[in-house]
């Protein structure tokens, strides 16, 4: 049996990973959670665990300008924090350090109407200080990589389920609202959270070090994903041609329209793994996760 400790406590996506596993594995983990915000972490024991999955931080959540402070906060949370747990985890004595990190290293979505293929030859370029700060967290984690403590790196892009929040929860928001909505045509790459707890699960067993890109199979169409869930609803929202000209020219003026529909998809080959994770198709994830 494997004992993992999970570092963030009451994170969806760290809740999420040890419900699947206990659901699916039962027999197999042995997950703990605590908590790393004051010091009282700094006392706990991490010796007993094979895995540290360190999922606290910051999430991004701005647009636009933000303050020094807060800039100042996604440094010490996202970079600095990860790189401390990290070091204790591996003088305790633990033998791998999972961290998630994000396609939000890569940058922006690009504009409507512009490709944005991420491949392994594609270099990081973050756009804003939570990007860096996930940059500079995994800087600072694979100097501490070695053959007795395996560190991995996970980049997934947008993941969401039932009871995320965020951009996900905006499109289910929307198909419960609009009859209409805009159709472009872009393509997203997306991580349904038990694909991603699948792969966690993978990543533990086979003791993975390195970096990964876990995404689904499938790429996602914005418009159609607002479609496919007001179906589900009960609902009929129609897609409209004709309005990308003035989606492309409102991108001036605002980060939404390019986030919304601006394209951000990692290359297939990047995101396959030697076993199978993706325990879920794009249609009944979006079923489970309403």
């Amino acid at each position: 049996m494997k004992r993992v400790l999970i570092t963030g406590e009451h994170s969806y996506i760290g809740e999420s990973v040890e419900n699947y596993l206990h659901e699916n594995y039962p027999k197999s983990y042995k997950i703990d959670t605590i908590s790393v915000k004051g010091d009282d972490w700094k006392n706990y024991d991490f010796s007993k665990y094979d895995t540290i999955f360190h999922v606290a931080g910051i999430a991004h959540s701005d647009n636009g300008k933000i303050t020094e402070e807060k800039k100042k906060l996604y440094y010490a949370v996202n970079t600095d924090l990860t790189i401390d747990v990290a070091k204790k985890a591996k003088k305790d004595g633990a033998k791998q350090f999972i961290f998630m990190s994000s396609a939000i290293v890569y940058g922006e979505s690009a504009k409507i109407g512009k490709d944005k293929l991420i491949t392994k030859d594609t270099p990081v370029s973050p756009k804003n200080c939570y990007g860096d700060s996930k940059v500079q967290a995994e800087n600072g984690i694979k100097k501490l990589d070695c053959d007795k403590f395996k560190v991995v790196i996970l980049r997934p892009p947008m993941i969401y389920g039932k009871g995320c929040k965020g951009n996900f929860q905006s499109l289910v928001e929307i198909a419960d609202k609009l009859p209409v909505f805009p159709y472009v045509n872009n393509q997203r790459s997306m991580l349904y959270v038990e694909n991603l707890a699948e792969f966690i699960h993978l990543a533990i067993k086979n003791n993975e070090q390195g970096t990964f890109w876990p995404a689904n199979n499938e790429y996602s169409n914005t418009s159609e994903l607002v479609q496919k869930i007001s179906i589900i609803k009960g609902k009929k929202t129609r897609l409209i041609k004709g309005f990308t000209p003035l989606i492309k020219l409102a991108g001036l003026f605002s980060q939404f329209p390019n986030k919304a529909f601006g394209n951000l998809r990692y290359d297939s080959e990047l995101t396959k793994y030697k076993t199978d994770y993706r325990v879920n198709t794009l249609e009944n994830s979006i079923e489970k996760s309403l």
